[in-house]
């Protein structure tokens, strides 16, 4: 294949002209000329047509390019790779996990373990519990953390924590003068809601309908950082996952206590078959530390605690 032809083919189409591709490449504008007509003369097709000494891509031209953008950014990522491990060795973590704890939680993780990441690239991506899932069955991951509603078929989990909801509201609220905020003092106010067919909004369905209480729901939405958003505009309140209320402590948002144990569990989990690194057991342990030191700040920030009880346990609930 005529790979320089097709390099040189690609800078004519991005910059627009044989002329500035030849200043760019520091070739000659014959030597540019020339190596596309190779080009077109290989692939049999006419890519330019050519008109006062200026060339004008064809239909074909552009299809082409379409392609050969592929392959370049397929190179780019191996370069890139190149450079990494160049930098740091095999030392490479992929680490893919759901929003409620990935986006606040797993940087404090991370920043906690500054020795070991020194010495070690992190990729860190936030996405849905079934991508992270994805991620672990096709080994583009080595640690992952999804919510309990995904499917573990395939790969190996193990539980992180249970961790129990708390009342989110906005910044004066009529709530906040409560020590504790009750199903039926929900109901009186616009309530900003998971998605009906999570987990955590169905049994959240159940305490309140076990107290004969309706929900005034106004917005419904995947996840717990959107609900915290929501609250922090005031378009309503809400029960959220006591993570994600960690993120939002100096955010304007004020946190009471649930009178009902509202349960959010997450998972652990890793390609099957294949033994925890270092930098993965290190990091577990990391983890677990962490929940302890954000639960106890959440606590005292609920009016310091007394009527917060328990908000996590990493014991399996009967």
């Amino acid at each position: 294949m005529l790979s320089r032809e097709i390099e040189i083919f690609r800078v004519v189409m991005t910059t627009g002209s044989a002329t500035k591709a030849a200043k760019l490449m520091n070739l000659t504008q014959p030597a540019i000329s020339q190596s596309l007509r190779r080009l077109e003369a290989f692939a049999g097709l006419e890519l330019f047509q050519r008109s006062s000494g200026k060339l004008r891509p064809t239909q074909e031209a552009n299809a082409l390019l379409a392609e050969v953008e592929r392959h370049f950014v397929g190179m780019e990522v191996i370069e890139q790779r190149i450079r990494a491990l160049r930098q740091f060795g095999t030392g490479r973590m992929r680490i893919a996990s759901f929003p409620g704890v990935g986006v606040g939680f797993l940087p404090r993780v991370l920043a906690d373990i500054s020795r070991e990441r020194e010495r070690t690239l992190v990729s860190l991506q936030i996405m849905a519990s079934p991508d992270v899932r994805k991620r672990i069955l096709s080994n583009e991951a080595e640690l992952g953390v999804v919510a309990d509603d995904v499917s573990t078929k395939g790969i190996e989990a193990t539980l992180f924590a249970h961790y129990f909801g708390v009342v989110a509201l906005p910044a004066g609220h009529a709530l906040a003068r409560h020590k504790r905020i009750t199903p039926a003092m929900l109901g009186k106010h616009p309530f900003i809601a998971l998605n009906p067919d999570d987990s955590v909004s169905l049994r959240l369905d159940r305490i309140c309908r076990s107290h004969g209480v309706e929900l005034r729901t106004v917005v419904e939405c995947p996840f717990t950082i959107s609900q915290c958003e929501l609250v922090r505009n005031e378009v309503g309140i809400a029960i959220v996952n006591p993570i994600t209320a960690c993120d939002y402590l100096h955010a304007g948002l004020v946190f009471r206590p649930f009178s009902e144990r509202l349960t959010y569990t997450s998972l652990t989990v890793q390609p099957a078959g294949q033994p925890a690194s270092s930098f993965v057991r290190v990091m577990l342990g990391a983890m677990r530390k962490r929940l302890e030191v954000d639960m106890h700040t959440l606590a005292q920030a609920m009016d310091g605690g007394e009527h917060a009880g328990a908000l996590h346990s990493f014991s399996h609930l009967d």
